[in-house]
């Protein structure tokens, strides 16, 4: 043996040591995890010039693979939105139905991800009703379908487990923002075993001094919701959320003047901060997050700014 190979064996139990002792208390490398909600505005004929569909695709789908997330949650997306996306994004794989009929019909609240990096372990859309369960119901007041689609996913290189959740709320009920948010928490805590890390975006339709998003946030002062009218027999919402998160923009700039997202393709907010990204107190760190105010010569992919994070989970 050589003073070279001599050398190396001191190292090489070290490192084998090292290995060892991570497996057995449990600790893996942590995973850093990029993250953009973004409201990318129906297909509709009532946009015209710039705001069409057919004059912003292009500009949108670049706007995606741009940021290059690991997930995008999108809201207000059609079948032959998504269907575009799909041709211009190779790299996502797209889960979610529509919300009118549970398969195609209607709008979507889809979670795009990066199938090279982590596997779908089980998935499924709820409807932000009563009755969940039930197509196209709406039972706390708005007149609009309104769901969540969700997914837990597994990353490939540690096992490490993620629950996304991607959500649209209402924009004029606001009993129906309130029941929403709360049964979204509550479905966070009733996760099956083994519990990966929370991770819920999309439009909330609320503002950061509402009750769905101080709720969200664990507010000392946020009250209790009476018996759900559309189901009395249920008991009533606690003021306290199960699961506490925080949303990852403040995290960064906890100061900050509040931002806003939708700005009706002007560039201009036109009301607060309703797009949010948010994670759980516990086991992670913000690493980044921000509004992107992304534009070409003042021309909008969205009437929403995307927002987005990355963040490191252990």
């Amino acid at each position: 043996m050589n003073n070279t190979s001599k050398a190396l064996i001191p190292a090489l139990i070290l490192m084998v040591l090292g290995l060892l002792g991570s497996l057995l208390s449990g600790k893996v490398d942590p995973v850093d995890v990029s993250i953009m909600t973004y409201n990318i505005r129906l297909l509709t004929d009532n946009d015209k010039g710039t705001s069409n569909w057919e004059a912003r695709k292009d500009f949108l789908a670049d706007t995606i693979r741009d940021q290059d997330a690991d997930f995008v949650g999108v809201q207000e997306a059609f079948r032959e939105q998504l269907d575009f996306l799909g041709s211009r994004l190779g790299r996502y794989t797209e889960l979610g139905v529509g919300r009118e009929d549970g398969v195609t019909k209607g709008e979507y609240s889809a979670i795009l991800y990066k199938s090279s990096r982590f596997e779908v372990e089980d998935s499924g859309t709820f409807w932000l009703s009563s009755e969940p369960d039930v197509p196209n119901s709406m039972t706390w007041g708005n007149k609009i379908t309104r769901i969540c689609t969700w997914a837990r996913f597994k990353h490939g290189k540690t096992g490490r487990r993620f629950d996304v959740f991607n959500a649209h709320f209402d924009h004029q009920s606001e009993d129906a923002r309130r029941r929403a948010m709360a049964q979204i928490n509550k479905r966070i805590a009733e996760r099956p075993e083994p519990q990966g890390h929370v991770i819920l975006m999309g439009d909330f339709n609320a503002g950061e001094k509402s009750w769905a998003i101080r709720y969200a946030k664990g507010a000392a002062d946020v009250e209790a919701l009476p018996d759900d009218p559309s189901t009395p027999e249920q008991d009533p919402v606690p003021g306290k959320p199960a699961v506490v998160l925080r949303d990852t923009f403040r995290a960064i700039e906890p100061d900050a003047p509040e931002p806003g997202t939708f700005h009706g393709f002007k560039g201009v907010p036109t009301s607060g901060k309703i797009d949010y990204i948010f994670v759980e107190k516990r086991g992670n760190r913000v690493l980044a997050a921000d509004v992107w105010r992304v534009n070409r010569d003042g021309v909008y992919p969205s009437d929403h700014f995307p927002v987005r994070a990355t963040v490191r989970f252990w």
